[in-house]
């Protein structure tokens, strides 16, 4: 499990679940690695800013990892972490290796549009 303060996904039963129960889903997948936990940390903080987007975190290495891996948006990615963006289950946007918050908030302001 990944040492984050953002709500892990371990299984394939909890991703499709919270990509069921949420229309604004973010999975960042990745390790406790220099390119990933910055992006863990930008996701934690604007959990606040962005209320009605569910964030999560993903170990890459674990088999339910390998739904975001095997996504045709990810599968020439080559840098850690991945993060999907998905709007009613269906993915919008996905990067690969480190970001910065102002491209993190603008594609999320994109996708999803800011605080209803």
């Amino acid at each position: 499990m990944l040492n984050t303060n953002l709500k892990h996904l371990e299984t394939d039963e909890e991703t499709q679940e919270a990509l069921k129960n949420d229309e604004n889903v973010v999975i960042c997948c990745g390790r406790m690695g220099p390119m990933c936990t910055p992006v863990y940390a930008i996701l934690s903080q604007l959990e606040t800013r962005y209320p009605h987007v569910r964030f999560y975190d993903q170990d890459f290495d674990i088999p339910a990892a390998g739904f975001i891996r095997r996504l045709p948006e990810c599968v020439s990615f080559m840098g850690l972490p991945f993060t999907v963006y998905f709007q009613n289950s269906k993915v919008v946007a996905a990067t690969t290796s480190i970001q910065n918050e102002g491209q993190i908030t603008a594609i999320l302001d994109k996708e999803f549009g800011q605080n209803p």
